[in-house]
């Protein structure tokens, strides 16, 4: 035996000189291996169940706008879908209970004049809903619970500043009253609904914006342009803190912020495959993480859930929702699975996480707006799991109904978390129907939004005149153009004046403060009084109709009744 084991040895030395063996596999592996096999996640066999025919909204004319937005808003009480008319924009709010086949005549909001390109509900009131259009304004509306019995052409509140189409809207995910608008007149703008006032205008993009997405306390928002530049910005005062190129492609980019700082943008390579890209919001220069997806033509329409940290991406034209797990080490892009479908889809909505069923453990849901039929389809996403009870890992706290602070509050500077709520036990959901905007209220209270859009407005001239050099009418004309203060006597008192004869006579006239504010002096109040006076135009026009078509009805009962007179005088 010890020969043997000799001659083995022996010959294991000479097949090492050949290099018939490979040294390196005999030796043992100094640190341990690493396992590229299939990564354990609780979400990895996450599936997607289209909901049943009859559980789906049916015979819904889906807008066939070619704007890239979802036209679809859905929470736990409505689903509203931006629908084709011809003339104006309007879009459909149902019941979220109301599935199956639509009235082709019901009734839908019909109170924009242009395409409708895009509509979100309130965070914290599930009956107020947002929408822009393409008539270059924002419009808040009231939906009853139980839904339209009409069509409803009466807004809450009208809100005027952009000059072009605005074509994207995104409400503050923990201010009340606080909406950003998105418009191709390269600005986003932040309203106050509540006073009707605009808080900031944000003009330091130079192209067509993408889209725009807040962090999870609303102190920075970040957008995506034409000019293929990613920009983080602070919303209060407008400045970018930082920016760089997001996407080398030509085509439309999309952004959302996820947790811990990070934001994920979608968009085209040079090549035109698609691509997500995840990125430090304070480091701009070189993305943490870059993806080829596919090389389709469709734009990427991403999908954050900040409970489970699961990313949906979803494509205008696909039939596939792909979702992803997103980690805090490198790589922090993880491929789960995808849902295949073989209709390919017009937009998307999603449910917020309160709204979804936890007895069936979905941990997401979306509204699918089929490209080719009329149908809005849900779509849940559910994790299998064999145990009815609650399942606490999948549904931490998420965020509740109630605002963290008020608007004003916000715009001093505070920053607060989302108010979170269990999804075990759940919190009341606040429905309330607030003041209806009047224009004379909001004049008062936003001389400084009229004064930033009289100076957007203007045209900027230079003044090539030495500091200490002013010409010698300056002073008179300041003095003779200043009406100011003889208004205000006027509203106090009585001013003397003298007649052609020199006798002091007393003008008695005392000019009202209605009467001071009646007069339209801005571009704001100007545009205003048009819109007025155009609404009361449509009005008289309405009213001149209906006299017309009374006068004939009139005329044709008077000839009757002389025809049967005339008859019954032949009789006689």
């Amino acid at each position: 035996m010890e020969i043997d084991s000799i001659a083995c040895i022996n010959f294991i030395e000479k097949e090492k000189i050949n290099g018939a063996i490979d040294v390196r596999a005999c030796n043992k592996p100094a640190g341990k291996l690493l396992f590229r096999g299939v990564r354990s996640s609780k979400f990895r066999h996450v599936y997607g169940s289209a909901a049943k025919r009859e559980n789906s909204y049916h015979n819904v004319p889906i807008t066939r706008n070619a704007h890239d937005s979802n036209f679809c808003a859905v929470n736990p009480k409505f689903v509203a879908v931006v629908t084709e008319v011809a003339g104006g924009g309007a879009f459909i709010v149902l019941p979220i209970n109301k599935t199956g086949k639509v009235d082709i005549n019901a009734s839908r909001v019909t109170g924009h004049r242009g395409p409708v390109l895009d509509v979100k509900w309130n965070p914290f009131n599930d009956n107020i809903i947002a929408s822009c259009s393409d008539d270059c304004t924002v419009k808040l509306w009231y939906i009853p619970d139980i839904g339209l019995s009409c069509n409803l052409n009466d807004w809450l509140m009208d809100l005027h500043g952009h000059k072009r189409r605005v074509g994207y809207i995104e409400w503050h995910p923990t201010a009340e009253n606080i909406i950003a608008s998105a418009g191709f007149d390269y600005m986003i703008i932040l309203w106050d609904v509540g006073a009707g006032e605009a808080l900031t205008v944000i003009d330091c993009h130079v192209d067509i914006i993408y889209s725009m997405s807040f962090n999870r306390d609303g102190s920075r928002l970040a957008t995506t342009s034409k000019d293929k530049k990613l920009r983080i910005i602070d919303p209060r005062t407008g400045l970018v803190i930082s920016e760089g190129t997001c996407h080398d492609g030509s085509r439309s980019s999309k952004v959302v912020y996820l947790s811990d700082g990070r934001v994920l943008t979608t968009g085209f390579s040079q090549h035109s495959d698609r691509q997500i890209a995840v990125w430090r919001e304070t480091d701009l220069k070189t993305p943490v993480k870059r993806e080829t997806v596919d090389s389709s033509s469709g734009i990427l329409f991403p999908f954050f859930d900040f409970d489970t940290h699961v990313l949906f991406l979803a494509g205008k034209g696909d039939g596939n929702i792909r979702y992803y797990e997103i980690v805090d080490e490198n790589p922090c892009i993880h491929f789960l699975n995808q849902y295949l479908s073989d209709s390919p889809q017009r937009g998307l909505g999603y449910m917020p996480k309160r709204g979804c069923d936890v007895a069936q453990c979905e941990i997401f849901r979306f509204y699918k707006l089929h490209t080719t039929r009329n149908i809005c389809e849900p779509i849940s996403m559910v994790v299998p799991r064999k145990s009815d009870q609650f399942q606490d890992d999948l549904y931490p706290d998420t965020v509740a109904p109630v605002p963290a602070l008020s608007a004003r509050e916000w715009f001093t500077g505070i920053n607060k978390q989302p108010v979170l709520m269990s999804m075990k036990t759940g919190v009341p959901i606040r429905t309330h129907k607030p003041k209806a905007f009047k224009p004379n209220e909001a004049s008062k209270g936003n001389i400084n939004y009229r004064m930033k859009l009289a100076f957007l407005s203007q045209e900027t001239i230079p003044d090539y005149r030495p500091l200490n050099v002013a010409p010698d009418n300056e002073k008179t004309q300041k003095t003779t153009s200043n009406t100011k203060f003889q208004q205000i006597q006027q509203l106090f008192g009585n001013i003397n004046s003298q007649d052609v004869n020199g006798e002091e006579t007393v003008i008695s006239k005392i000019v009202t403060k209605d009467e001071l504010e009646e007069s339209p002096k801005t571009e704001y109040q100007l545009r205003r009084a048009y819109n007025r006076q155009c609404e009361e135009v449509k009005l008289l026009r309405k009213q001149l109709a209906n006299r017309d078509r009374r006068i004939q009805d009139l005329e044709k009962l008077v000839s009757s009744l002389q025809s049967q007179v005339s008859t019954l005088r032949i009789r006689t």
